[in-house]
């Protein structure tokens, strides 16, 4: 009904689970590794589980869309049968004959003859089973048993468990402590945060042929809460917001649209549950905190602007919602006054620049994208990470600390938030042990990681140059990325490049990405990700990219 009206191709927010619509956050970026490591040559039993709505379906589906050489793969997407219809259920997959009279015997066996004479032809058998959940423990003892089914030395069948939270709860009971030892990697879903939901609602409606900013951030922020991040619950929500601006005759969803949507689709508990709240004494302890630690930056800003009282400058501040400027002014009068708290150390001057006068998101984006040469552009009304990615420089968003800056060793745009709730960016042009020179309006300060830390909410936006074509080398991984990811590790321990380099990702090659991660604080997980591959681009670059030149802190 509303596709016309927003200039839609097809509906975004569809609940059926389709890949092109597939959002990779960082967690379903690593549950594809664990599946796709699952269906490599030493790959043997693994688990995903998540909550309802949370995407493993989905990610079972991207799975299905590779092209995995030499695999075959069965999947069981009704797990309530008997271990008869189980084992009949593989065999029709895989194509299997069998009789009317067959056994449980007959068909394994018939399974096994299978499985053996694909292994000599060089193919790999997976056996994926949806909602295993909801397996009988007979049939668990079946899927035991088809573990069993090998040769001296590798499994013939691949077996991959999807399903609920109670999967794991299922698994961890002791009469099934047998199979739970055989799983060799196990991997949760978890929700989408409120950033990862704004990109997820950018890139359904980017697919869908619509503009992101149908649903404004404030309107994420309450999609998210309303949601709790999981993907379809999302869909539902937004499907019904979107037919709730189109009847409403606006373009741009309201968070009264929302409220209304939600009480549609999700019901009316769940609106009075998450609805607006008024001040509460939890709050006012939570920033009297916030504004003791900040007081420093809060009495220069005042000073400066000569106001008399803090309450002044809370009631200019429209960040702060009406039904809590009250609360907040009553905070703010107990602590700002006080002469008995030191103000951060530093150049407080700086600090006041950086808040009283941020450059614009979108001039800062110019500046680093300025610092990787003078042969990027991006044309007006365009996606910036997309346009860039489709020149080979690409976008990456992360959550951590000084020392992942450090350890990237890239130019950034950081995340602030002042003392009043207003989220401001800046970019971090060096970084040192005590201290960091950022981006402001008035030019380059330079300020101690104190005082960016009382700033800095984590975030960071880096630019980096991709080398290979996939942004995921992981186990089943095939092909040059492989290779260059070989050569490159190769370079970092000093090691001499084995010719010809092996196009396939295997266990030696995971413990040497391991390695590498370790040494460079990374996260230890042997899957060559975004910021794995960043790291690695440092290493022989032909063409040097911008760094974070260290000055003494």
């Amino acid at each position: 009904m509303y596709l016309a009206y927003f200039q839609l191709r097809e509906m975004p927010f569809s609940i059926t689970p389709d890949p092109a619509y597939l959002y990779l956050s960082p967690r379903h970026q690593e549950a594809l590794g664990h599946l796709l490591y699952g269906t490599g040559q030493y790959g043997g039993f693994v688990q995903l589980t998540g909550e309802v709505g949370t995407g493993k379906t989905t990610v079972v589906r991207t799975l299905l869309e590779q092209k995995l050489d030499n695999v075959d793969v069965a999947v069981v997407l009704n797990p309530r049968q008997n271990e008869l219809e189980f084992l009949q259920t593989i065999c029709d997959e895989l194509g299997i004959a069998y009789g009317s009279d067959a056994t449980l015997k007959g068909l394994v066996d018939r399974l096994n003859v299978y499985l053996l004479d694909a292994h000599a032809r060089g193919r790999r058998t997976v056996l994926i089973i949806d909602e295993a959940q909801n397996l009988s423990p007979d049939v668990l003892e079946q899927v035991r048993l088809l573990t069993n089914l090998e040769t001296h030395k590798e499994k013939l069948l691949r077996i991959m468990l999807v399903g609920q939270p109670e999967l794991a709860e299922l698994l961890s009971r002791a009469e099934l402590r047998q199979l739970s030892q055989r799983i060799t990697a196990r991997y949760h879903l978890e929700p989408l945060n409120v950033d990862e939901a704004r990109q997820y609602l950018a890139h359904r409606l980017r697919v869908a042929g619509g503009d992101a900013m149908t649903f404004p951030p404030p309107v994420v922020a309450q999609i998210h809460r309303l949601t709790g991040g999981i993907p379809r619950l999302i869909n539902v929500l937004c499907d019904r917001a979107l037919l709730g601006a189109y009847a409403s005759g606006t373009r741009q969803v309201t968070t009264e649209i929302v409220r209304g949507a939600a009480r549609e689709a999700l019901g009316a508990h769940v609106v009075a549950a998450h609805g607006p709240r008024g001040p509460h004494w939890s709050w006012i302890a939570a920033a009297a905190v916030l504004l003791i630690a900040v007081v420093g930056l809060i009495a220069a800003i005042v000073q400066r602007n000569a106001v008399p009282a803090p309450m002044a400058e809370v009631e200019q501040t429209p960040a702060i919602a009406e039904s809590q400027a009250e609360p907040a002014a009553e905070v703010l009068s107990v602590v700002a006054p006080s002469t008995d708290i030191a103000p951060p150390a530093g150049d407080e001057s700086a600090a006041v620049a950086l808040i009283e006068q941020p450059m614009p998101l979108a001039r800062l984006m110019d500046q680093l994208i300025a610092r990787w040469g003078s042969d990027y552009s991006v044309p007006t009304g365009s996606n910036v990470c997309e346009a860039l990615s489709q020149q080979g420089l690409e976008c990456f968003k992360g959550q951590g600390g000084w020392a992942d800056l450090g350890g990237l060793n890239r130019p950034a745009i950081l995340t602030l938030r002042t003392p009043f709730g207003e989220n401001l960016h800046t970019l971090l042009l060096s970084l040192g042990t005590d201290s960091a020179e950022v981006l402001s309006a008035e030019g380059s300060v330079r300020l101690t990681l104190s005082q960016l830390d009382l700033l800095w909410t984590g975030e960071y936006l880096m630019l980096w140059r991709r080398e290979t074509s996939d942004s995921l080398i992981a186990p089943g991984s095939q092909g040059s990325s492989v290779q260059w990811l070989r050569s490159k590790l190769a370079q970092a321990e000093g090691r001499t490049l084995p010719s010809p380099l092996s196009p396939t990702f295997d266990p030696e090659l995971r413990e040497a990405v391991r390695r590498f991660q370790r040494q460079y604080g990374l996260k230890v997980d042997g899957l060559a990700g975004a910021e794995t591959q960043i790291q690695l681009g440092h290493i022989g670059e032909d063409e040097p990219g911008p760094t974070l030149t260290p000055e003494a802190g």
